[in-house]
């Protein structure tokens, strides 16, 4: 949650689409591929950079900039030299950036710069996982995947224009561009399945375990898994229709198949050990410079102030707000800020249309923790909503509140968590750090229960233990082994 991305409080149909930018910004788990991102314009400098550098530009400010670590940028760059040498165009030039974001997320651009996030590097368990996913988003550059769907985009944008002039009727252009953009996801996903496929080949004549996919598209895909309630109900298969990327089970097999070509299970070595040195003390979640989850507890040590949501909700931080569900899916909130002139009560504020169906009679200003709030009640066709805005030093910020059923102990716990929000100690300030990621050996009678005992800052720490391990259930653990817990 940053100043930068404030809501616009523009009034209108706020509620309309409240509860789809509550979900959705849960439900963004990060897609490993060449993604296409709504990415914010970089700080204007008095010269005009060349297109590839706007881009990088942009790519940083959307993920939090690059994030140093010279351990970790020595292994890709000697990983890309060995994918390079292996692959159908020696000749190219590549360069890696690590993205200091906790998204799980890697994509390319058409002159050979490689992103990948922090979040991906957390999830992978060795070097050949790590080349699966560089040598996917090199073959993208081989096969100019990203220059093809640009002019496939130009494409599509022609087709609407001419059969809206051609018709003069904008429901025909709109029913002629969607048709293109569903043209345009079929082909990105075989662009995918071709990306795999030539990825494997690369990472296989580089030396590295071509199964090496396999395991990190499993591990993506319990990741996602992990995160599925956050969805809400929505049914996975309709939000993969037009995904620009393949549903993971169907990778997984491709993936096997094309790994088969190669060798067998378990005949090239991971470098497992080398890989989980080179991530130790990798910054893990949130940078707590734009805020950070702790459990039910937000806290934002550079704008001064923290909050706890309600009993059994999960929470996520985004650029634009931070985003709650409860576990059962009937409850949401989404805390952003706004700027209100000083002159404008929070009473005023909440009644003066920047949502709808707000019920006048129930607008009430009080104080929280010295703080100015006010709050009210609007109501939806099928959801209700509790409001509250609250002033803190020359921002509003502003808490929506969101349930299917507005009970009397919904809206208790969702007053409770209002009064939670307080300037945080200079103590607090000071003591805030970043989670990470620390290499630990497994000693006899060690067990996952155990580790994940070690890991109390986590959502859900033995599930998340098992995913950052490659373990499923009921493994054993053999004393030598390294593994990856989260502790501060």
């Amino acid at each position: 949650m940053t100043l930068a991305d404030k809501a616009s409080g523009r009034p209108g149909r706020l509620i309309a689409v409240l509860l789809a930018l509550l979900v959705a910004g849960c439900a963004d788990i990060g897609r490993l591929g060449v993604t296409q991102v709504s990415l914010p314009e970089p700080p204007k400098t008095s010269e005009v950079a060349p297109p590839a550098q706007r881009e990088h530009n942009r790519i940083l400010a959307a993920y939090g900039g690059a994030y140093q670590d010279a351990r970790l940028e020595a292994l890709l760059t000697q990983t890309v030299d060995r994918l390079v040498a292996a692959s159908e165009r020696p000749n190219l030039k590549y360069k890696a950036t690590i993205l200091n974001s906790p998204a799980i997320n890697a994509f390319a651009l058409p002159n050979g710069q490689l992103y990948v996030t922090r979040g991906l590097l957390a999830l992978a368990n060795d070097t050949a996982e790590l080349a699966s996913v560089l040598s996917h988003e090199m073959a993208h550059v081989v096969a100019r995947h990203a220059a093809i769907r640009e002019d496939q985009v130009r494409q599509a944008a022609l087709v609407s224009r001419v059969a809206s002039d051609v018709f003069n009727d904008p429901q025909m252009g709109a029913l002629a561009l969607a048709r293109s953009k569903i043209a345009l996801a079929t082909f990105s996903r075989a662009q995918e399945l071709e990306a795999d496929g030539v990825g494997v080949g690369i990472s296989a004549r580089a030396g590295f375990d071509p199964y090496g996919a396999v395991r990190f598209l499993t591990a993506m895909g319990r990741n996602a898994e992990l995160r599925a309630p956050a969805n809400n109900g929505v049914d996975a298969r309709f939000l993969d229709f037009l995904s620009s990327h393949p549903a993971t089970p169907d990778r997984l097999k491709i993936a096997r198949a094309n790994a088969r070509q190669f060798t067998a299970p378990g005949d090239v070595a991971r470098d497992k050990d080398g890989y989980l040195a080179s991530i130790d003390g990798l910054s893990y979640g949130e940078d707590p410079s734009e805020g950070y989850v702790r459990g039910r507890r937000f806290l934002h040590p550079r704008l001064g102030f923290t909050f706890t949501a309600p009993d059994r909700f999960a929470l996520e931080n985004t650029a634009q707000a931070v985003l709650g569900v409860r576990d059962s899916g009937n409850l949401a909130l989404r805390l952003d800020v706004v700027r209100v002139p000083s002159e404008q009560t929070l009473g005023q504020y909440l009644a003066s249309g920047w949502i709808e169906n707000v019920d006048e009679k129930s607008v009430e200003e009080f104080e929280i923790n010295g703080l100015p709030t006010a709050t009210a009640l609007a109501k939806g066709e099928q959801w209700s909503f509790r409001l509250y805005a609250i002033r803190f030093g020359s921002e509003v910020y502003r808490f929506i509140f969101a349930a299917k059923q507005l009970t009397p102990d919904a809206d208790r716990a969702f007053r409770y968590s209002v009064t939670t929000f307080r300037r945080m100690s200079e103590t607090e300030i000071n003591q805030a750090r970043p989670l990470r990621l620390h290499v630990v050996t497994v000693q006899h009678g060690d067990t996952a229960e155990r580790f994940a005992g070690r890991m109390p800052l986590v959502d859900r720490p033995l599930e998340r233990f098992l995913i950052i391990n490659g373990l499923n259930h009921g493994d054993p653990l053999k004393p030598g082994e390294k593994v990856k817990i989260v502790t501060e």
